[in-house]
């Protein structure tokens, strides 16, 4: 029986081969790879994955598709809201065992699914996910440009991405109304030591009247916080660079 797409699942599924080999080529699979995939719907990516890695891992939402890809002997199915689920606890608990995360996520929910995944990366090798191309601009954009803002600085910190390939509308169906992309995400080796949960909050006051020259938000912050060193506000916040919110929160924790 054809499955129907569901609107509030923000199901499109893959169909062009082309394109789903061209995927397969820049997440590289290798046998034994510890792969979790997000949303493997009607299995166009997950069989060419399974294929070279022996097992996958896929977490599915959807009913009636857990139940198709259960029948799938190569797969361990898991049925649940990715947002719910723990991959540290999928790694071992442990950073020795690192993940491959990859998936067509959810384009309604995206973003919360990169921020949970923040909260996992020190058990993550790398992830692949194919996104709204809009928001993939977003994630690699540099400072003093109109893509750059909470979601760069919040991701570049720990990840080096890249936007590594392109994929229009017609190669889904149903066609979603919007370009879409793949963008690949490596942890860094040697990330800043950071309080994570204050980077957030120094980085959402920043951006919260991105107009606004920085004195009028974040500097009225940076004054309740008691900070007496030197950070020019006579910016706005797409005009500086991660490296400086990530001096600036280090410096706060002193």
């Amino acid at each position: 029986m054809k499955h129907i797409a569901r609107k509030r699942f923000g199901q499109h599924f893959l169909t062009d081969s082309a394109i789903i080999d061209a995927i397969v080529e820049a997440i590289a699979p290798a046998a034994g790879d510890a792969m979790v995939e997000i949303g493997p719907g009607l299995a166009a990516l997950t069989q060419p994955l399974v294929e070279r890695l022996g097992h996958l891992t896929v977490i599915e939402l959807d009913r009636d598709l857990a139940v198709r890809l259960r029948g799938h002997g190569q797969l361990e199915v898991i049925e649940s809201d990715v947002l719910k689920v723990d991959f540290t606890a999928l790694a071992g608990g442990k950073a020795t065992r690192a993940l491959r995360v990859v998936g067509n996520l959810p384009y309604n929910i995206s973003t919360p699914i990169l921020f949970h995944l923040l909260d996992h990366v020190a058990v993550v090798q790398d992830q692949h996910f194919m996104l709204q191309k809009e928001v993939i601009d977003r994630m690699v954009a540099r400072p003093a440009t109109a893509d750059y803002g909470r979601l760069t600085v919040m991701l570049q910190w720990r990840y080096a991405m890249d936007n590594v390939l392109f994929v229009p509308p017609e190669s889904f169906d149903p066609p979603p109304r919007v370009d879409s992309a793949i963008v690949r995400m490596v942890p860094l080796s040697e990330p800043p030591a950071l309080d994570v949960v204050r980077y957030g909050t120094l980085v959402q006051v920043a951006f919260s009247q991105r107009r606004k020259m920085l004195r009028n938000t974040l500097g009225r912050w940076l004054d309740e916080q008691g900070f007496a060193g030197e950070f020019d506000l006579q910016r706005r916040a797409e005009e500086v660079p991660v490296g400086e919110y990530v001096a600036l929160a280090k410096a706060l924790q002193t």
